[in-house]
Parts: structure tokens; sequence; C-alpha cells
């Protein structure tokens, strides 16, 4: 039986990540994926990815996302694909929304450059998007793109260049842990390692163990729409951003980068398992996406030509799951989720090779521990 140092289950963002800096600090390391590389399937695709440093989802992230901005930095000093293209990013919606007031704060207590902006500041400055007048917007200069298929492909070929072992096509059917060593099965064989690290997204809640997470699986879609003025929408005009309009949808979008502007919306339809996600692109799909489209950004035709879906693999506080087992301290479960993640797979990467290592953590992540939906064992 293969022995290595760590095997890493899911090569998506951040599997290839983790086995790129497992490989670079002199780990042996496995990767097993049950897809190719840079597959549809999961949640690491979509040409294109939101990076926001302005963080509305709670403070204990802004490091983390700053380090990740430093690491994707570096990676793309390696390569000669685009990794990360700053546009600047807006958060639009009322002033008390959780998106422009949580952002405003974690901006604030962080000391975070960042600009308040009113509806007539909008209309001024950037008069792609028709707000309303009692709109507002917080603005985040170190908001940008990055580019998902190019950043895994990249930290593959670092992990590889660095002597891990990947193997695609080859799904893990199971695995144990005993204090010393794990063990990993698929349908080629068996595989021995002193730590495991579950990078599986959507497939998190079947390759967990007897670790009960409370997770959710929900199928996105995102549109792609062509402008009617192309140059007034690409990155050098046109911010990424994030729009609260309360009880709708929170739409986000990326500028046109040479296949339209890409928007979204978080109105998944639940998926009891990534197997039988319907992936079905239909009306009831587009047509709300269109009707914001229409009402919201006057500067786009409102017929997509384009659309791709993807899962989100959500936990009930909308927080990552992020650190040991906690019956089994030699896994380690990954999952930078509820469709926010994509952005920090380069330092969750860094984050587990230390931890696997053990090596010292500088972040403050009690609040992913995986431990936390627990429940205690009842009093005797």
């Amino acid at each position: 039986m293969n022995e290595y140092d760590a095997i890493v289950v899911g090569l998506g963002g951040a599997g290839a990540s983790a086995a790129a800096f497992l490989a670079g600090a002199g780990s042996t390391v496995l990767g097993l994926e049950q897809f190719g590389p840079t597959h549809s399937r999961g949640s690491s695709h979509g040409r294109t990815r939101i990076y926001r440093t302005a963080y509305y989802e709670g403070a204990a992230y802004v490091p983390l996302v700053q380090r990740a901005q430093v690491l994707w930095r570096q990676l793309q000093s390696n390569v000669d694909v685009p990794i990360l293209r700053r546009t600047g990013g807006l958060m639009i919606g009322a002033p008390d929304s959780p998106t422009v007031g949580g952002a405003r704060r974690t901006a604030t207590a962080l000391h975070l450059d960042h600009a308040v902006l009113t509806a007539d500041d909008l209309r001024k400055q950037y008069p792609q998007f028709a707000v309303r007048d009692d709109e507002s917007a917080l603005w985040d200069p170190d908001a940008g793109v990055l580019f998902p298929e190019n950043c895994i492909s990249s930290y593959v070929g670092a992990a590889v260049a660095s002597g891990a072992e990947l193997h695609y096509g080859e799904a893990v059917t199971s695995w144990t842990s005993e204090p010393a060593s794990v063990t990993v099965r698929t349908a080629e064989g068996a595989y021995r390692a002193r730590s495991l690290v579950l990078t599986t997204g959507a497939w998190t809640p079947q390759m967990v163990g007897d670790l009960s997470l409370p997770l959710t699986v929900e199928r996105q879609f995102v549109l792609w729409f062509p402008s009617a003025h192309p140059g007034f929408t690409g990155p050098e005009t046109m911010p990424v951003f994030l729009w609260d309009r309360g009880t709708e949808a929170q739409t986000y979008g990326i500028p046109d980068l040479g296949d339209g502007v890409k928007v979204g919306a978080w109105n998944g339809r639940p998926a009891r398992t990534p197997e039988t996600a319907d992936r079905t692109f239909g009306e009831e799909v587009a047509r709300p996406v269109r009707a914001f489209v229409r009402e919201n950004l006057p500067d786009l035709v409102p017929h997509e030509t384009a659309a791709v879906s993807c899962l989100y693999t959500n936990a009930p506080d909308r927080h990552f799951v992020l650190g040991p087992h906690p019956r089994h301290p030699n896994v380690t479960v990954v999952s930078a989720c509820s469709g926010h993640g994509f952005k920090f797979t380069s330092v969750v990467g860094e984050v587990v090779a230390r931890w696997v290592r053990g090596e010292p953590i500088d972040y403050d992540l009690r609040p992913f521990d995986p431990g936390r939906f627990e429940r205690p064992a009842p009093a005797r």
C-alpha cells in the first residue's frame, strides 16, 4: 500500500491549493479527484469570480481575504495566465441593508480603504447602474475578478512541480482513521497517509464520516448578457457589484471581459445530493435575472448568451467549515462554502498545509470549527 504524508480528496479550488502548499513545503502528497481537472460539476468553475475585501459577512474574514490577495498575486507572478484583476467593487442597497451596512461596519472597524456613495454619487460616477433614490453603496477599491480555472490549473501545476501525485477520475469510496494514520479506498485500491484533507465541496456531507454536518446543497445559475455599449461595461469602467434589494435575492455581477456581463442571483434551488441536482437551464431561472437586468442595468441587452450552473454548499450560519474533524484530529474538513468561498482558496490551502504540518496558524479560525454544530451529549 502506497503511503504519503497527506492525502487530499477533491482537487477544486481549495484542494488544488492545499496540494500545492503541502507539496511545496516538502510533504509527500496524493491528490484524488473523481472528475477531470477544472471540471464543471462542482463549485470551482464559471470563468470568473468576485474578489472583495470589505467583507459584510464579518470581520473575521478580512485577515484571511487580505492574505489571499497576497497569495493570488504571488501565484500570478509565477504563471503567464490571468489570475486576479482589480476592478473595484460596489455593494449596493439600502444604507442599513446587510450588504451595505455590513460592509461599511467591517471597513470602518478595520480601517479599510473605502467610500460611501449616495444615489446621486452613483448616478454620476457609475451610470451603468440604475439605482433607486433610497439606495447607496459601499465602494471597495481593492475588489476585483479572479479567473477560477486558471487559479486551479496553476496550483495543480505548482503541486505537480513540487512532487505531488494527482489522480483524476478516481473517486473515493471510503476512509478510516486511526491515531497515527488514515486509510483511503477507491475502486483502484487503498492508500495510507498520516493526514487526510477533505476538500470535497458539495460532496462533503457524504464524505465526513460520523460527523453530522447540517450542510445543504443548492443549484445556482449565472448568466452572461451582451452590452449595447461594450466599452461602457468593461473592467476599466464598470466594477464588480453586489446588489441587496431586501426581500429580493441578492444579485451580483462581473463586468464584460470579452464574453458579456456576468450576472447571478442568490435564488438557488435545493438539491438533495450533487448527483441529483437539476442542472437544466429554463425560464424559471432566466426570467427573474432578465427582469433585474432590464430594470437595473440599462446598457445590457436582457437576453442571455450563455448560462452555467454551479453548486453552493451552505452551512446554516452561512460561514465556512474549516478545521480538524472533532473525532479524527488527523482529518481536516474544508468547506469554504455558502457561495462566497472561492476567493479564499489560496489562503485556505496555506492554512491547511500549516495545520497538517503542525505549524502555527496566525488567524482565529474558531468561528469555522467543524464541531460547532455538534450537539452535546445529554446529561445523565
